[in-house]
Order: C-alpha cells, then structure tokens, then sequence
C-alpha cells in the first residue's frame, strides 16, 4: 500500500488554510508534507497551522473521520510530516544560504519582521544548537529562524543535525500526542475545534512570553 492510497480523498471545491480539518479532508496525508514543507521552507507558509496538522492527523490515525477528513494512517503521517518539516527546515537555510540578507528585508510583513528579530535573539541568547530545536515550538519563528540560520552563516553540518533533531521531536511528538489521545477517550473527535483551539493557544504561550520579556528588558534599558 503506498502514500498515494492515503492521500486521495474526494477532492473539495474549496478549502480553509488555516483550518487543520479542511486541509486534511481535502489533500489527506500528502498535505501534511506539502504544508509543512511551506510553514518550515517558505517564508509565505508563516500562517499555516503547522501545530494543529500534526495534532488533528494523530488524532485521525486514531478516532476515523472528523469534518470531512478520512482515517489516516499513522504510519504515513509520521513520514509525510518529517519528510515535509526536514526538507522545509533545509530548504529555508538553502534560500537564506543563498539569497543573503536580502531575502528578509524584501518581505513587507509586520509578523515576519517580529519572528526575524525573535529568531536573531534566540540564535544569540541560546546558540545553533538549542536555538534550531526550540525554534520547532513557535509558530512564524521555525519559518524564519531557517532563512535567517543560512544568512548568518550557522554551518551547515550544525544546522542540519540540530533541525533533524528538533523536526522529529515537533513532528513526532505532536503526531503522536494526537493519537494517544484518539486512542483513549472515546468519540474524540466530536470536541476537535476545542482541543485545536487549546493547541493553538498553547502554541503561542512561548510568543506571549517572549514578547513580555522584551517588554521588560525594553523598559528597564
């Protein structure tokens, strides 16, 4: 059985990109490896909603059908969502490798902006190593901190080790968070917006906490 027998399901006329459910129920598993490729390679993927994918996917691979999207398999989820977060991770640290500071000062974006200076902040305060993985756990900083590692010349053997680490924590652990909890409480997917909603918001605590430790340190320069 191949990828393709999980990734085709009836084709809808349209779809909500930044809803997990639309996205699975139209491109099914080889959309996760497309979005996150986007969200983690390509500067304009910063809105997905890579966190909840991951999460609703596991869930699937669990519970069946929810809005619209087929079961998955957990199987082929956990290799489209690596395959998709490594190949962007790498990608967006050959574009930044390549097209220098430029690339960042093209994009008029007030988030990408914000996520760059987050990013710069946290290769400093942390180093390569820390800084690559824990860039995986906030949402606009794994888009940037990737283009932004290959304009500061992080080297590229550090990078690729720390990014496939990080990758395969995000991905898999997220993944798999979802199916246990598919697993073990029945009919799960009847309080899927619920729980999406607590993992977005969960997602973005380290973004709030990091923009009140700005604040402070800006108020106390």
């Amino acid at each position: 059985m191949t990828l393709a027998h999980h990734a085709a399901p009836p084709l809808q006329l349209a779809v909500n990109v930044l809803d997990a459910q639309s996205l699975l129920a139209t491109f099914g598993t080889l959309g996760i490896a497309v979005v996150l490729f986007a969200e983690t390679g390509l500067l304009i993927g910063f809105f997905l909603p890579g966190d909840s994918l991951l999460f609703t996917a596991g869930l699937l691979c669990a519970s069946g059908s929810a809005g619209g999207a087929a079961h998955l398999s957990l199987g082929w989820v956990l290799v489209a969502a690596a395959a998709g977060a490594l190949a962007g991770a790498q990608a967006g640290y050959l574009l930044g490798r390549r097209a220098g500071p430029a690339l960042l000062k093209r994009t008029k974006s007030r988030k990408i902006n914000e996520g760059a200076d987050r990013a710069a902040d946290i290769l400093e305060r942390y180093g390569h190593a820390k800084a690559i993985v824990l860039a995986r756990f906030l949402p606009v900083v794994r888009t940037v901190l990737n283009p932004l590692a290959g304009v500061l010349a992080v080297p590229a053997r550090t990078f690729t080790l720390w990014q496939v680490v990080g990758g395969l924590v995000w991905t898999v652990g997220l993944v798999l968070a979802g199916y246990g909890l598919g697993a073990s409480v029945p009919n799960v997917d009847r309080y899927l917006l619920p729980i999406i909603a607590v993992i977005v918001i969960v997602s973005l605590i380290p973004v709030g906490l990091e923009l009140l430790r700005s604040r402070g340190a800006n108020r106390g320069a």
